[in-house]
């Protein structure tokens, strides 16, 4: 037998073991047993001899903790405190504020889909569909989108009426404080539908459930605090706000130079301690009409009041709008999105200390409170808005290109317009299955700081995509603003919410793999808590077990990297149908990319790494991508794995998966340590990157999904507003898709009339009578094409308006005071 057989044998021991994750006494018995039957089948006994000597060197050391602790664990305990990098104060906070949900399990190298799919399917309970049916329905009827942005600015009194007595702004306040005590999944499907019919409306109703003094005082405020304002809350005696940002701290919240000084003062008739508040807050939505202001500052307390510490820390506190100083400014004009906005100033407003949130026990808690809430709020809001107005503009744009024609065709079935079209079908169904993964979240009790992250910036990035598209296809009916135009706010809005809650760019370069890579991963935390115990023999314990936890799964990670990348993810088992078990041998191996890359660029990198914002936010992306997918997946086989959707699914996928590859090889070409970069390049990429971008005959597939009455694309558009009534131009436009589908025979035909027949007559109605004298079109089907004709005209005609209409009434009142009847007009 070969000299070789021994040192063979040795390795593919080390492979099997490292693959299974096996304890490393299985692989020193298996490779043990190996060597054993290669002496006993003649191998070279030398070779084996050096072999098992390798294996000993390996094993002994490794599996007695005497030998272990003092000659490995030890220095490498003391090498690991110099390349920790620092945390600061507010850093901690913010990791542990957060939950790991599945989102954990993708940061293993072998995830567990199976406790993916045991989750729960998200469902509504009858009273939330009900009142999505019921208030939520008849909101949308009463939303002209027109006049909220260009007439009012504003929504008309009778809906903010509206919106206070059902109780709109009291969805997340529980049943015993006269909320509606929905869930997270119900929070999501009433913003998702509002969005799509006017965002204006849906951020008037998310701010105020989202991040804000309701949330905040169910999670920290007292008992009284509790009973005071929730009820004034969830029946809208009371609007809130709640002023974070400033001129000097926009994303940067934790350096904010609003500040509250411990004093005495008056209130109510009576001498109490409080603060002295001095803050400049801009971009405050509801600030306007808000009656109740939550606000952020760093409270200090130099004279000692409350005792010897000086600098309190970052504190929250409920600050009624007639207070005293307080001064609510002009109005921001968020463009061309008239939802209420703008800055909250004060120059030492007095305060009692029982109006901080939690009273004592808030001052200084501030960014505890935040961070936890924010994982929550940032969870529903953007992502449902931005699902609404992808979901709705999916399916109204797959209609619109269908109707139009030009050169005799529709205009969908031009290959560049397809290309357009799927793109959207593909990305609406990700935003969609992506919100609800994080609405989900929240339900089963998670506080999903990465996801929130992750969905946050991906679905308003993609909203963006999807809404560019969509203008792209529609052309001159989403550039000529008006009544009748169902996209041109949405264009002119979308940058809102990728600056909004966290910029994008931040987002994905510092939060989503900063965040996940230390509270995501299975051993890094573990490590950095062992390595900062200052019991040393505790912590020294502490770091041996999860130290060597931690480099086994490494190893582990390294060899499925190779594997799956050598066997293009073909071999293994999965769990799925017969379809979807291959996506899941494709999540396997991008798990144990972005495994072994994050190990490896903590290790080699350090510290350093916090820094490196272009290979986080490329590794962020994997992660990202690697949610995303799961999620999708995770929708489909809850929806009972309808073979209608599988289109979108497999296009969504698709384009996920060729991200994560276009991101890792970044990664590695871009690695700041060259051959480190070559090394893992070997590993993950052994042939190349292969992962290809949606195909051309899957476009086209995707694409006539949207263009044709079926129940894949009946799916995509459910929770939207598709009603077709007067103020929904969006929804009349979808509406007439099955009429318009059924009338192309006859529409074919009658062309082919005019074209051959010899038709003289030349305008339409004209045509019609000839068409039916001389047979070549019944009257039903003459009734059929006037229909059409109405349809298409109701699909592409856009707006025009007298030149004073376009003027605001203000100019009116500076420059012609005198012509009122003008301005009213």
């Amino acid at each position: 037998m070969s000299i070789l057989a021994p040192f063979l044998a040795f390795l593919l021991a080390g492979a099997f073991a490292a693959y299974h994750r096996l304890r490393l006494a299985y692989w020193a018995a298996i490779t043990a047993t190996l060597l054993v039957a290669c002496w006993l089948m003649g191998a070279n006994h030398t070779a084996t001899i050096v072999a098992a000597i390798i294996v000993a060197l390996i094993a002994v050391p490794l599996l007695i903790p005497a030998i272990r602790k003092p000659l490995i664990t030890a220095p490498l305990l003391t090498f690991y405190r110099k390349i920790l990098p620092p945390l600061s104060q507010t850093e901690r906070i913010a990791l542990e504020s957060g939950s790991v949900g599945f989102e954990g399990e993708l940061f293993s190298g072998d995830p567990d889909w199976n406790q993916l799919l045991s989750q729960p399917k998200p469902e509504l309970t009858p009273e939330e569909q009900a009142f999505l049916d019921g208030p939520v329905e008849d909101l949308c009827r009463m939303t002209n989108d027109w006049e909220i942005t260009h007439v009012h600015a504003d929504l008309p009194p009778e809906m903010w009426d509206f919106i206070k007595k059902n109780k709109f702004f009291g969805m997340i306040i529980p049943k015993s404080y006269g909320g509606l005590g929905f869930s997270a999944l119900a929070h999501h499907k009433v913003i998702q539908k509002l969005a799509s019919v006017s965002s204006v409306v849906s951020s008037t109703v998310g701010v105020p459930n989202s991040l804000g003094p309701g949330e905040l005082l169910m999670h920290y405020g007292t008992e009284q605090q509790k009973d005071y304002y929730l009820p004034r809350l969830a029946d809208g005696r009371e609007v809130p706000c709640f002023g974070l940002t400033g001129p000097f701290a926009g994303s940067d919240a934790t350096s904010i130079p609003d500040y509250g000084i411990v004093c005495e003062g008056d209130w109510d008739g009576a001498k109490v301690v409080g603060i002295k508040l001095t803050f400049d807050k801009r971009y405050i939505t509801l600030a306007p009409v808000a009656s109740i202001i939550g606000l952020a500052f760093r409270m200090y307390d130099p004279d000692g009041l409350l005792g010897d510490k000086r600098d309190l820390g970052i504190t929250l506190a409920l600050m009624p709008r007639e207070t005293p100083g307080v001064e609510v400014g002009r109005r921001h004009f968020p463009l061309n999105s008239p939802f209420q906005n703008g800055p909250v100033r004060g120059h030492e407003v007095f305060l009692p200390l029982s109006q901080i949130i939690g009273e004592e026990k808030g001052i200084g808690e501030g960014w505890r409170m935040l961070s936890e809430c924010l994982s929550i709020g940032r969870s529903i809001t953007l992502p449902s808005t931005a699902s609404g107005g992808a979901k709705l503009g999916a399916v109204v744009t797959g209609a619109y290109a269908r109707i139009r024609k030009q050169f005799g065709l529709s205009v969908g079935r031009f290959e560049g317009v397809e290309e357009a079209l799927a793109r959207i079908a593909g990305k609406a169904y990700a935003i969609s299955a992506l919100s609800q993964a994080t609405a989900a979240a929240v339900d089963r009790g998670e506080k999903p700081a990465v996801p929130s992250a992750i969905a946050k910036y991906h679905c308003t990035n993609m909203s963006r995509d999807v809404v560019k598209d969509v203008m792209d296809v529609v052309g001159g009916k989403g550039i000529i603003l008006g009544p009748r135009n169902f996209v041109g706010r949405a264009w002119q809005a979308s940058p809102i919410a990728i600056t909004v809650e966290g910029a994008n760019i931040m987002t994905r370069s510092l939060l989503i793999f900063g965040q996940g890579a230390i509270l995501c991963h299975p051993w890094v935390l573990k490590e950095m808590k062992a390595a900062q115990n200052p019991d040393t023999v505790a912590g020294t314990n502490e770091f041996d077990r999860n130290l060597f936890g931690h480099i086994g799964y490494a190893i582990s990670n390294a060899v499925r990297s190779f594997w799956f990348g050598l066997t293009a993810s073909r071999i293994g088992a999965a769990p799925g149908d017969d379809y979807t078990r291959r996506f899941f041998r494709k999540m396997d191996r991008y798990s144990a990319n972005l495994a072994l890359m994050a190990d490896i660029s903590m290790l080699t990198l350090g510290g350093k790494l916090k820094f490196k914002e272009s290979l986080s936010g490329r590794l962020g992306d994997v992660l990202s991508h690697l949610y995303m997918t799961s999620a999708m997946l995770k929708r489909y086989h809850d929806e009972g794995a309808p073979a209608a959707d599988r289109t979108l699914l497999a296009w969504a996928f698709h384009d996920s998966v060729h991200q994560i590859e276009l991101s890792l090889s970044a990664a590695l070409r871009n690695f700041p340590i060259r051959p480190v970069g070559w090394l893992m390049w070997a590993l993950i990429f052994p042939w190349g990157r292969r992962a290809h971008a949606p195909g051309d005959r899957l476009g086209h597939r995707a694409a006539a999904l949207l263009m044709t009455p079926n129940e894949a694309r009946d799916r995509l558009a459910k929770g939207v507003f598709t009603t077709p009534c007067e103020n929904n131009p969006a929804g009349r436009i979808n509406s007439y898709l099955a009429k318009a589908v059924l009338a192309e025979p006859v529409e074919r035909k009658f062309l082919k009339a005019l074209k051959t027949k010899g038709i003289e007559a030349l305008d339409f109605a004209s045509q019609l009578d000839e068409g039916v004298r001389e047979g070549w079109i019944t009257a039903e089907e003459r009734r059929q094409l006037e229909e059409l004709r109405a349809m298409t005209l109701d699909t592409i005609t856009v707006d025009d308006f007298d030149p004073h209409e376009l003027r605001a009434a203000s100019y009116y009142d500076r420059h012609q005071p005198g012509d009122k009847s003008r301005a009213a007009a």
